[in-house]
């Protein structure tokens, strides 16, 4: 999500985020984990007042910048990291009262804020780079961006959420999910993303919104049926759109923003195939029931996608850059 905000304040033509900044963003990050593995050791409350000082953070070095940027649709940003921080003090609160309820509904709005900003930043990032790759090729230009389609597209996730979070009935929640299913089917089948299946960085992508078209599917089957789980949905989300994405972008935004040409190292690709085959055993785990050895497999198989990533980039990260061309356009490099 961080960085995903950071590409954002690049794309915006604003400062990028870096140095002491980005060393404290980093460091909070890290302080909010680890707290956690020490909760025993530390007051009562501690744990939960470090976790909550990130988006804060984020929050007040973004919002000056995105407030002077030229496009403010970039402003959307803001609003999800408030929902993002509220969810976070909703959890704790609900944690330190015992309130399981409290916890879980904290926990959904989370997940219905990442998704907003998934159909935001990747239904802008999916098509222009898809557009770009077209160009390069030969192969023609990118969809027309269709503006009524991204407003009604990104209204539905809203009202799905509010029905969700609200307890609505289940006719209504499920409804709500079954457009958001065709309405996002529709936007991902207009950018063709078949025209790019060979280039690894952009079909990871495209697949992610594949997977969350599944998921709004699953979410309908579960409010209007009841043939699936409807916890199946939110791993169709959280496995397989969100965790193909993230290894998508990071390693773009590792290559470009480095001086590196877009080329995906054979391990990365093996991650990608990976997380593929991670959601998938997650999503059956939970609608065949599979236990908890699958679910334990899949959450390892997670993990070493991003330890693939990892062995890969680290050197990349914590080294100089290599020197970029002038005329790299700001839309190339996010």
């Amino acid at each position: 999500m961080v960085t995903s905000s950071f590409s954002a304040s690049l794309r915006a033509g604003i400062e990028e985020t870096r140095g002491r900044r980005l060393i404290l963003l980093v460091a909070l990050w890290l302080a909010g984990r680890s707290a956690f593995w020490i909760a025993p050791l530390l007051p009562s409350l501690l744990p939960a007042i470090i976790d909550c000082l990130l988006f804060p953070a984020v929050f007040i070095m973004l919002a000056p910048q995105l407030l002077r940027a030229r496009n403010r649709l970039y402003l959307l940003l803001l609003p999800i990291l408030l929902a993002l921080f509220a969810a976070n003090l909703i959890y704790h609160h609900g944690v330190f009262k015992a309130d399981h309820v409290e916890a879980w509904l904290a926990l959904r709005l989370a997940i219905y804020a990442l998704i907003v900003l998934y159909v935001l930043k990747g239904g802008v990032l999916t098509p222009i780079f898809t557009g770009n790759a077209l160009r390069e090729s030969g192969r023609g230009e990118q969809t027309p961006f269709n503006m009524p389609l991204e407003v009604v597209a990104v209204g539905a996730v809203l009202l799905l959420a509010v029905l969700d979070l609200g307890a609505a009935p289940a006719a209504w929640t499920g409804s709500s999910a079954l457009a958001c299913a065709l309405l996002h089917g529709w936007r991902t089948t207009r950018w063709q993303g078949w025209r790019v299946a060979d280039v690894p960085l952009l079909l990871v992508m495209h697949l992610g919104f594949v997977w969350l078209v599944l998921a709004f599917s699953l979410k309908a089957a579960a409010e209007l049926t009841g043939i699936v789980l409807e916890a199946a949905w939110l791993h169709a989300f959280t496995v397989g759109s969100l965790g193909l994405m993230m290894l998508g972008l990071m390693t773009r935004v590792s290559l470009r923003h480095t001086g590196r040409p877009l080329v995906v190292p054979r391990a990365i690709l093996a991650a990608y195939v990976l997380m593929f085959l991670t959601a998938v055993l997650r999503l059956a785990a939970t609608v065949h029931g599979l236990g908890i050895a699958a679910v334990a497999l899949s959450a390892g198989l997670w993990a070493i996608c991003f330890a693939l990533y990892l062995s890969v980039f680290w050197k990349v990260l914590v080294t100089p850059s290599a020197p970029r061309p002038h005329s790299q356009s700001r839309q190339s490099e996010a």
